[in-house]
């Protein structure tokens, strides 16, 4: 419990500095009001506005009034929707939500086994392919892989829609695109787009870890005892190089929803990414600052279940955290 506490605390911490260092930085991005009043406006319509929104006050004094409207759950109101913040979020969030957690299925079901292929046949032509493939990946830019895609399946082929997220079903207030055929066509080529780069990292990496742990001694001795093959591949070599993969792919799942806003705007997918771009164009400060507040609150509890898990995944940790509160 005590270690709990303190990665709240930790993560308290962080959330409290991001969302400091974001509003600074935001509230420098450029005049909301000239985008709301628009050119024909007088000089004391733009101050008005100016007192309206909180503008004129100290810097100090607009942060604290933001920090207090967070705590009790108010976003603001969006300069250019005139909508809560807080709604258009819970509106965008399940798409980005469904995307990240698409991508990160499939390149962890396909990377982690391929990681663990290429590790235990390293000399054939498959596992060359594989690698070399791998390096392709990580070096293709994300927006020329989507590209490519719907060129090939969306416009040639006329498999895949190349934009939008398909029929949606509400689901109270959540709505989900997995429901229905279109939107699951919609999901394929965003998923590969945004998955690609994370399952040749999962894969590289699976096959490094695997390889070390190969090496042991534990492992030489499983062989000698005649422990069958797949249990010495998947239930030793992987389960005791599994902590970094998760701890990578609990960060990369991180990543993937707090910066896919190139893939959501290359299909034009209407998640989060995409009114960040939009917010970004319109100097919405107060969504910019929902969104990063959102992103450091996604990291903080992502790194708070990598800590509580480790221990369960690997005992030595739980060993190492009593002998150091025995000593």
């Amino acid at each position: 419990m005590a270690f709990v506490l303190r990665r709240l605390l930790h993560a308290s911490i962080v959330l409290l500095a991001t969302g400091f260092i974001s509003f600074v930085i935001i509230r420098y991005v450029g005049d909301p009001v000239n985008n709301m009043v628009g050119q024909t406006a007088t000089l004391a319509e733009r101050e008005a506005m100016h007192r309206a929104l909180g503008l004129d006050d100290p810097a100090a004094a607009q942060f604290l009034r933001f920090l207090g409207n967070v705590l009790s759950g108010n976003l603001g109101v969006s300069y250019r929707y005139g909508e809560p913040v807080a709604k258009l979020i819970r509106e965008r969030a399940p798409a980005s939500l469904e995307l990240s957690l698409s991508a990160m299925l499939l390149a962890a079901g396909l990377g982690i086994p391929l990681g663990v292929w290429t590790a235990i046949d390293k000399g054939s032509l498959l596992t060359r392919i594989l690698l070399a493939l791998s390096v392709v990946g990580v070096a293709l830019p994300t927006f020329l892989v989507g590209i490519v895609l719907i060129l090939v399946f969306a416009v040639n082929l006329g498999w895949l829609p190349a934009f939008g997220r398909g029929a949606v079903t509400d689901l109270g207030g959540w709505t989900t695109g997995l429901l229905t055929v279109s939107g699951l066509k919609a999901l394929v080529l965003p998923s590969l787009t945004l998955g690609l780069f994370q399952m040749t990292l999962i894969m590289r990496l699976v096959r490094a870890e695997v390889s070390q742990v190969m090496r042991a001694s534990f492992i030489t001795f499983a062989v000698s005892r005649g422990v069958p093959r797949r249990s010495i591949y998947f239930r030793h070599a992987l389960g005791n190089a599994l902590l970094p993969v998760i701890t990578i792919v609990a960060l990369q799942f991180g990543n993937l929803f707090a910066f896919s806003i190139i893939v959501e705007t290359v299909f034009q997918w209407p998640g989060l990414g995409l009114l960040v771009i939009q917010a970004i164009q319109f100097a919405d400060v107060p969504v910019l600052s929902a969104y990063l507040v959102l992103v450091s609150g996604v990291f903080a509890l992502l790194n708070l279940l990598v800590d509580i898990l480790s221990p369960a995944i690997d005992p030595r940790l739980r060993d190492a955290s009593h002998q150091g509160r025995a000593a």
